[in-house]
């Protein structure tokens, strides 16, 4: 039973928040007290008994709601904190969520949500979050429509606890953006991430690079190997495409996440870990399990809680702030200016269905960042950038050559040398991207289609392994 005449106290520096929150409350049967500041709480709390409930904003004059969080924790830890928030991101859903918040709420907000929330943390079974250790990180998901700011809600929430997680989502979402915020906000985090995608690693090689070999397992084994699985020990394991793992190697890592152990391939020694595994998939794996490609006993092991990344056609008003912070780091990795929409390109780019969602965004920006002549980017330019294959205004190979001579111009007026090689790693960098976006990741397929062969592939896209692997494109 709600436990209406409780004590609930509002803090908020903004008058207007406070007042109707306090009257919404008070309407709804609940004692409320308001107060402007953190210290002004603090004292009344040094000189009054404690309310039932506490609603706190963040940013606040002086000291801010987090820190009131964190003395309110110290003083009274049964007391249920709701922490309000304009900014919605990872990093201040996952702050209040450590600091011991019951609930965030996001603003703005409706009242009657604000009040019913109330309702539910009065009752008898709420309970507060457990505080864990603060991680310094930078928050590389973006996005402030509702979808997004439930998704940072359910991060912020399920980083703190030991749970498998499945993220399902199209290609191109940003899957192994969550899972490695998961990681970063989670008690894990100063314990090793591993990812690993299942489809790019050839079946016959699966068993081996998952939980290792020892020498002489079979041939070409020279020494021994540890997997994936002792990698990630105390950290966590990101299995990406997990709908293409092969039945066998299905059963095996059933196995390994019941009992937390296994046998390296062709070892004696049973070896223990401790891993969180965070799966994705883009594949409807319920229908794999129903065609009998994949186990219904795997799914329900991953799947304790599911999160679900939204189609970047299902949150377009995010597209413009994804597409500002993408022209930044390429401002920042070309050593030049950042080029800005103007609001033609703000609404050619929103309007845009994204079939490959944020990767395809990403890419779209370093394209306008290397080959946009101004430092203004225009619908034109936004236009001609997502049809590289049709006749753009003034002919598409003039319009191309038009755009590199106006990049290599501006870059000799600025005295920088190793144009050309600078040139070709770009070049190099949006083929191989595109070939591999149009192929899914497949390698051999991308090489063929761009005339080159599997090894020479490899070798171009070096160290990062994958055009998959920059930040913001998974």
């Amino acid at each position: 039973m709600v436990e209406v005449g409780a004590q609930v106290w509002v803090v908020d520096d903004d008058r207007s928040v406070r007042f109707v929150l306090a009257a919404a409350l008070a309407e709804a049967g609940y004692e409320v007290s308001g107060f402007e500041s953190a210290a002004a709480a603090l004292e009344a709390l040094a000189q009054r008994p404690p309310p039932q409930l506490l609603f706190t904003d963040v940013r606040m004059p002086g000291e801010d709601g987090l820190v009131l969080l964190e003395r309110l924790k110290a003083a009274q830890p049964q007391l249920p904190v709701i922490v309000m928030s304009a900014y919605t991101d990872v990093a201040s859903t996952a702050g209040a969520f450590r600091g011991g918040a019951h609930e965030f709420l996001s603003k703005p907000f409706d009242l009657d949500d604000a009040v019913a929330l109330a309702a539910r943390t009065l009752r008898p079974a709420a309970m507060p979050v457990a505080a864990t250790p603060v991680v310094d990180s930078t928050d590389a998901l973006i996005g402030d429509t509702p979808a997004m700011r439930e998704l940072f809600r359910a991060i912020g929430r399920l980083a703190q606890a030991p749970l498998n997680v499945l993220i399902t989502g199209e290609t191109g979402t940003g899957k192994e953006l969550v899972a490695r915020a998961l990681h970063r906000e989670s008690p894990r985090a100063r314990r090793p991430f591993i990812a690993m995608n299942t489809a790019a690693v050839p079946s016959e090689l699966l068993e081996s690079e998952l939980f290792g070999h020892e020498a002489g397992a079979f041939t070409g084994a020279h020494k021994r190997h540890v997997g994936r699985f002792e990698q990630a020990d105390g950290g966590t394991l990101f299995l990406d495409e997990i709908g293409d793992m092969p039945l066998p190697l299905q059963t095996r890592l059933l196995r390994v996440l019941a009992e937390a152990e296994f046998f390296r391939v062709g070892g004696r020694e049973l070896i223990r870990v401790d891993v969180r595994v965070v799966a994705a998939t883009h594949q409807d794996l319920d229908a794999l399990v129903a065609g009998g490609r994949f186990r219904a006993d795997l799914l329900h092991r991953l799947d304790v809680v599911r999160l679900h990344l939204p189609a970047l056609r299902e949150r377009r008003d995010d597209v413009p702030t994804l597409a500002d912070a993408f022209l930044a780091a390429a401002a920042k990795r070309f050593n030049a200016p950042v080029k800005r929409l103007d609001a033609g390109a703000r609404e050619r780019l929103r309007t845009h269905d994204w079939p490959g969602n944020v990767r395809e965004l990403e890419n779209l920006c370093w394209r306008l960042a290397a080959l946009a002549p101004g430092d203004v980017i225009g619908a034109g330019d936004v236009r001609a950038a997502l049809s590289p294959g049709r006749v753009a205004e003034g002919g598409g190979a003039a319009a191309w050559d038009n755009a590199l001579a106006a990049w290599a111009r501006e870059r000799l007026a600025a005295g920088e040398a190793d144009l050309h090689a600078q040139a070709r790693e770009r070049l190099d960098q949006v083929l191989l991207d595109a070939a591999l976006e149009h192929t899914g990741g497949r390698r051999s397929e991308a090489a063929a289609r761009l005339g080159l062969g599997r090894n020479t592939l490899t070798r171009k896209l070096g160290p990062r392994g994958s055009a998959r692997s920059r930040p913001g494109t998974r």
